[in-house]
């Protein structure tokens, strides 16, 4: 079909999902807010827009020719495509939002909407089968790898825990019990109480396990202090 076959769209969007997929899995498994779905959606709309683009030129040049006038042929059509692309990026920032306990969410949902803009332009290109192919990657991402990601996430090493506590200077006993089990702690964010959602003082750590300490072990101790009121991963 055209330049592009069934099978060779099938190959490139499959590659682009796994290689989206293993930079995610980095990603991941240190915390990052962009994940490995959000990774491998963005890597999958991108590739279709390249295959689009193909498949736009081929049909100027081909097909369309017979009923597009000379000086139509010139035109770079792609371009209302491009402003389609850059647009959504503004719509889809509007769904990614910063919370109180500095966790950022959303990513994933904005990177669905862009790359269901780009199968919006397969579509209205008329080029149905790269659309489908890629409607296809994006479920089975959104879908059946949110189940691998957890997994991924309670196995890695990397975590970050929200605490809170009675008084600010209770920090340094909760990070005493922390190094207690010989974690790394790589950065501590204390909020004071007038700034945070409750009237206690908070933290949050990011730390590094060791490979036989679960995060459970980590978080219990942290909770026998007595003077810790709340404690979360996230």
């Amino acid at each position: 079909m055209f330049v592009l076959s069934f099978g060779d769209m099938l190959l490139r969007v499959g590659v682009a999902m796994l290689c989206g997929g293993l930079i995610g899995i980095d990603r991941g498994r240190k915390r990052r807010p962009a994940g490995f779905r959000t990774y491998m959606i963005v890597c999958v709309g991108a590739a279709m827009t390249m295959i689009l683009g193909t498949y736009l030129s081929v049909m100027l040049t081909g097909p369309w020719s017979a009923v597009i006038p000379a000086d139509y042929a010139r035109t770079d059509v792609s371009r209302f495509g491009a402003q389609v692309i850059n647009g959504i990026g503004f719509l889809g920032a509007g769904t990614i939002i910063v919370t109180g306990r500095q966790q950022v969410k959303g990513m994933t949902t904005a990177a669905g909407l862009w790359a269901s803009a780009c199968m919006g332009l397969c579509i209205g290109a008329g080029f149905y089968t790269a659309a489908l192919i890629c409607c296809g990657f994006i479920l089975f991402t959104i879908i059946v790898f949110s189940r691998l990601e957890r997994l991924i996430l309670s196995h890695s090493r990397n975590v970050n825990i929200y605490v809170e506590f009675e008084h600010t200077d209770d920090i340094s006993y909760i990070i005493e019990k922390i190094k207690s089990h010989q974690v790394r702690i790589f950065d501590v964010e204390l909020t004071k109480a007038k700034y945070s959602e409750t009237h206690y003082p908070n933290a949050i750590f990011s730390l590094k396990l060791p490979k036989k300490t679960s995060h459970t072990v980590v978080m219990t101790a942290i909770a026998e202090i007595e003077s810790v009121r709340s404690i979360e991963e996230l």
